[in-house]
């Protein structure tokens, strides 16, 4: 199927936010942007080629970087001798929720604070900062993490956002907008629990 020039447009502000954000080369955020939206969602490099207008190396070079991000994943059909190129589903779990990747982080910019002892605060004050910060997120996080899939079970159970299985169902489209839970609502939740 010929992508739509809507479909193109997509994939290359995806691009380049991903290249400003991230630091992608621009293909590879076209890619994934493409394959956001592409029919069917599972293309060969031949057809993302024609596609994006790229040459087959340029794809397969930004195919390997999302690979290795763990973004998209190959596949191949029985009887078939090309694979085939799709979102990988475990891509849209959450990333960098790891706490102990934080604790480490924390651990290695007060090493670099040990080695500034005797300086001043204010050259100190960038790693005192960065710890703080780190020690911060790996506190914080598993409660985010928690708060999200708490939320995301509910956009689910409302048909607002299908499930990970049937990535592409009519229900998400027609959704009238996600669901919001206030602050308040979690707290007096929490309150409920511990009663």
């Amino acid at each position: 199927m010929e992508p739509q020039g809507s479909h193109l447009l997509f994939a290359d502000r995806v691009g380049r936010f991903y290249a400003r954000q991230y630091s992608f080369p621009p293909m590879a955020g076209r890619l994934l942007g493409f394959l956001f939206v592409c029919d069917p969602p599972e293309q060969t490099i031949d057809e993302l080629s024609d596609a994006l207008l790229a040459s087959r190396s340029a794809i397969t070079g930004a195919v390997k970087l999302l690979e290795n991000y763990r973004m998209v994943r190959r596949t191949r059909t029985a009887g078939e001798r090309m694979d085939r190129v799709g979102l990988d589903p475990t891509s849209q779990q959450p990333q960098n929720f790891d706490s102990a990747i934080h604790r480490e982080q924390a651990a290695l910019f007060r090493d670099g604070l040990a080695l500034l002892l005797d300086a001043s605060p204010e050259r100190r004050a960038p790693l005192a900062e960065m710890a703080a910060l780190a020690d911060f997120l790996s506190d914080r996080l598993p409660a985010l993490l928690d708060d999200w899939q708490a939320y995301r079970d509910e956009l689910r159970a409302s048909s607002q956002v299908p499930s990970a299985g049937n990535p592409r169902t009519k229900s998400a489209a027609s959704a009238s907008g996600p669901l919001r839970r206030t602050q308040r609502s979690k707290k007096s939740e929490k309150v409920a629990d511990h009663e």
